[in-house]
């Protein structure tokens, strides 16, 4: 006789299980510790049991059904109880496929070698806007069109520059998988230019050498905390960037040897930078010594010496100043420095090197950490500087080249050598004679040195120091 729904619900466990039948294999065990579904069938001549759920969380209706689906299966020559495990297995495998599982696999794999404050962006990128859409979707199965509409979702907020950049990590994530065997292809590649490009915009700097000037003076004179200013002196000095400074230690400075070496930890580049401290730097970092100097950091936090100062302390002050985000930002001394030594006629590969710009050049990157050295640089002054008062030894401007050849003459590069060569002996004869050396441009000088002669650059210092006369 077919149970019912009554029946059912009357039935009272005991120390002793005991069965009630429905039709067609389908029977309620009941025991001590609940009652159970369960269907018997023979496959392959063997008598087995399938558990179809327990009541009242499966109803009767509902266990009917899934006895149904079973005997269909077994019509079709599939073991319901094989069946279900390969689809149990397959879920669990899709769940451990999932986008976000891969995503975070991929970030603990490679977040090493990044910054801690890059790899916090990025998973904190993910995790806010793409995890909560496609996270739990197996990746393998994301196509095009689902990773725009959360890109779309992005840039519906007006933040463009963030839906490029988690497009960028999602395509590395697809990579990923591709390369694990997880995923067959990249979707993300198909979305190129879906997106409406970011308007390129940089970091607000000064340029212009009277107006450097004026804000030099206007650093002197700043009445904010005196570890402010300090790194404000210190920025146009360094030019490293306003993470490095802020996040600078003691322990990572060595004032005699004039000298600051920040650990590739720390570094954008994930390797070492050496950065020379100038005359100048090494005052205002032994000045701040008495005040910071029995803590970590070269430039503490208000609130706590166990942190650095905030991120927005420089350019806090450079608001104070009265200088505006348009006009002027802490990652602006970058720019500045690169600008004005450029134009100074200084070594483009030792600008470069100083500003800890990757070296490309992977054989020469490997061997060379030296930091940059300027021509003829004065003992224990290496490196470039914007300061004010160094006495810094580099080239001119070919405009102002006093060589009498002169760049450009359309003379043959034999020809300009041997002259090179020769105007290069007079130099030096001038020079030991006790009169001015002349003032020679890039361009002469690696012509007198390719005839084995040496020349002599003039010093960049006056030129540097009007900056900052009234």
């Amino acid at each position: 006789m077919a149970l019912t729904e009554t029946r059912v619900r009357n039935a009272k466990g005991s120390e002793k299980p005991f069965k009630l039948s429905d039709d067609r294999g389908l029977y309620l065990l009941v025991n001590a510790a609940g009652k159970y579904w369960r269907v018997d069938y023979r496959f392959a001549g063997k008598r087995k049991t399938l558990a179809l759920g327990v009541y009242p969380d499966v109803t009767l209706k509902e266990a009917r059904e899934r006895r149904d689906n079973a005997r269909k299966q077994l019509t079709n020559g599939v073991d319901p109880n094989v069946h279900r495990k390969a689809h149990r297995a397959a879920a669990v495998e899709r769940a451990a496929n999932s986008f976000e599982v891969i995503a975070r696999e991929w970030h603990a794999k490679y977040s090493p070698t990044w910054t801690a404050d890059h790899a916090a962006r990025i998973l904190r990128r993910l995790e806010a806007d793409v995890f909560p859409w496609i996270g739990g979707r197996p990746i393998a199965e994301i196509n095009a069109p689902e990773l725009l509409t959360v890109l779309r979702r992005i840039e519906g907020r007006g933040a463009l520059e963030t839906a490029h950049r988690a497009h960028q990590n999602s395509g590395q994530v697809f990579r990923y998988a591709v390369a694990t065997g997880r995923a067959q292809r990249d979707p993300s590649g198909d979305l190129r230019g879906a997106l409406p490009p970011v308007k390129t915009r940089h970091h607000a700097s000064i340029t212009d050498p009277k107006a450097v000037g004026e804000l030099l003076r206007a650093i002197k004179g700043y009445g904010g905390s005196f570890i402010a200013k300090c790194a404000l002196r210190l920025a146009p000095l360094l030019f490293v960037r306003p993470g490095e400074l802020r996040q600078a230690e003691w322990a990572e400075l060595s004032l005699d040897a004039a000298e600051w070496r920040i650990p590739a930890e720390r570094m954008k580049m994930r390797t070492p930078h050496i950065v020379p401290l100038s005359s100048q730097a090494v005052e205002i970092l032994r000045e701040l010594h008495a005040l910071t100097g029995a803590g970590k950091y070269v430039f503490p936090g208000a609130r706590t010496n166990g942190r650095p100062m905030s991120e927005n302390t420089v350019n806090a002050a450079l608001r104070r100043l009265n200088y505006g985000s348009d006009e002027m930002t802490g990652h602006g001394f970058r720019s500045m420095a690169s600008t004005l030594l450029n134009e100074a006629g200084w070594n483009r590969d030792a600008i470069e090197r100083q500003l800890a710009h990757s070296e490309r050049d992977q054989i020469r990157a490997a061997y060379n950490y030296a930091p940059a050295r300027a021509p003829e640089d004065d003992a224990g002054l290496g490196g470039l500087s914007l300061g004010t008062g160094g006495r810094r030894q580099g080239y001119v401007h070919q405009e102002e080249c006093q060589c009498s050849l002169g760049p450009g003459r359309g003379r043959d590069e034999r020809e300009q050598r041997a002259e090179g060569s020769k105007e290069g002996s007079r130099v030096h004869e001038g020079a030991a004679a006790g009169g001015p050396p002349r003032r020679w441009c890039q361009a002469c000088c690696r012509r007198a040195m390719a005839a084995d002669q040496t020349c002599d650059s003039a010093s960049t210092g006056a030129w540097l120091s009007r900056f900052a006369t009234p």
